[in-house]
């Protein structure tokens, strides 16, 4: 189970892991089936075995056309040329060697299980077995038509039996991979999640015990050491003062003032185009809960914020139109050099793979528009799995780094 990949990868990477290894084995017995001919044809000269020696190469010209296309024209034509090869294989084979005159004999079992490996291969668990069933059945009636018109004796192949089982065994527990990949990744992404909440909430625990050792402390002492009656006048307004930061959110800036750029960067945040997409979302009816550094967008340049907002905004109307959730969740982070932002949904999810190349929503709308601010997006999705979009798009040079880290209310989820 290939839980560091998301969904939709998951088995995408176990099919063509899958596809690869199947390659190599059809590869492997077709170069076995001619070292055999050329090894007997050496050992007895007098046989006539270059016509199955030829019959081979349509074979491995066909899985080379599989292995570059992957498509079901391709699959297709190997298994008519290989039936129609591996006949002509095996009427020279029952006609030339005296050792082969069963159906079942290992010289035959080898381009037998190139057509199961090779069939194998389709796109899908499911399908992938249909192909491999019907690469048996093929190389099974290809044997039994050449003992029909050669005499030769008809055998069940336990070797192509145990080929065709173990190529079922491999593709059954890809199926039962890729379920298990579309129920665990909501809660890694959820995870994910979760585990960067609990930093910001370090972050700022961290700073409010700094806090509390500074003022309330140091009150308590003064207070400890001074004589009875009314405070002085300084003490009593010093800790007024430091009452009135700790009930504000003051204390979650650098300062208890507030920075130049710290004004600009909320500022940036309230008038940018992402702020407006969330808040129209939200006046649409979709719940949308924002967290993390939104202040970070500020340091992003006009161009490149109103292509990122563009993006998110549908983003968050594909949310609303496909997922069938009336929720959504907007992370905002920020590193030295770009700003990332996740928009996740628990939906229905869709499959990656099958979206057409024309659909807007997402290639013009979104990957598009960040492409042209060197963005760039990730998609992770599956059908029932829910729906992640990273959207990473960079700082303008030079701008101001911003050191809370809050959301957009202030205040960390």
């Amino acid at each position: 189970m290939l839980l560091g990949l998301p969904a939709h990868l998951a088995p995408t990477a176990l099919g063509d892991s899958v596809s690869r290894a199947c390659h190599a084995i059809a590869a492997t017995v077709l170069a076995a089936a001619a070292a055999l001919l050329l090894t007997k044809q050496a050992a007895t000269p007098d046989l006539l075995l270059w016509p199955a020696l030829v019959s081979l190469l349509p074979m491995v010209v066909l899985l080379v056309v599989v292995e570059r296309t992957r498509s079901t024209t391709a699959h297709l034509a190997y298994l008519i040329v290989g039936t129609a090869a591996l006949y002509w294989y095996a009427v020279t084979l029952f006609s030339q060697v005296a050792a082969v005159q069963a159906s079942d004999a290992f010289s035959l079992s080898l381009p037998k299980i190139a057509l199961i490996m090779v069939g194998s291969t389709a796109v899908g668990p499911r399908r992938g077995l249909l192909w491999a069933a019907a690469g048996y059945a093929a190389g099974e009636l290809a044997t039994q038509l050449a003992t029909w018109h050669t005499g030769a004796s008809l055998r069940l192949d336990v070797t192509a039996l145990l080929a065709f089982v173990l190529v079922a065994v491999v593709t059954g527990h890809a199926e039962a991979s890729r379920g298990r990949a579309r129920s665990a990744q909501p809660r890694l992404h959820r995870s994910a999640l979760e585990q960067q909440v609990q930093g910001i909430r370090v972050d700022i625990e961290q700073q409010a015990a700094a806090l509390v050792h500074d003022t309330i402390l140091g009150h308590l002492a003064a207070v400890a050491t001074s004589r009875p009656g009314p405070l002085a006048p300084d003490t009593a307004r010093s800790i007024a003062a430091d009452l009135e930061l700790l009930v504000g959110r003051d204390w979650l800036s650098p300062g208890s003032v507030p920075s130049e750029a710290a004004v600009t960067a909320a500022d940036g945040w309230e008038a940018s185009r992402l702020h407006a997409a969330v808040e129209q979302s939200r006046s649409g009816g979709l719940e949308v809960a924002v967290t993390g550094d939104v202040s970070a967008v500020g340091r992003l340049d006009p161009v490149t914020g109103d292509a990122l907002g563009l993006a998110v905004a549908q983003c968050l109307v594909n949310v609303s139109r496909h997922s069938g959730v009336d929720r959504a969740e907007l992370v905002v982070f920020g590193d030295g050099t770009d700003l990332t932002v996740m928009v996740i949904d628990d939906g229905v999810g869709f499959d990656t793979a099958a979206v057409a190349p024309d659909r807007l929503g997402l290639t013009a709308s979104v990957e598009g528009r960040l492409t042209r601010v060197h963005g760039h997006v990730q998609v992770w999705s599956s059908p029932g799995s829910g729906t992640s979009i990273v959207l990473r798009v960079p700082f303008a040079a030079g701008a101001p780094v911003v050191g809370d880290v809050a959301t957009e209310d202030g205040v960390p989820a």
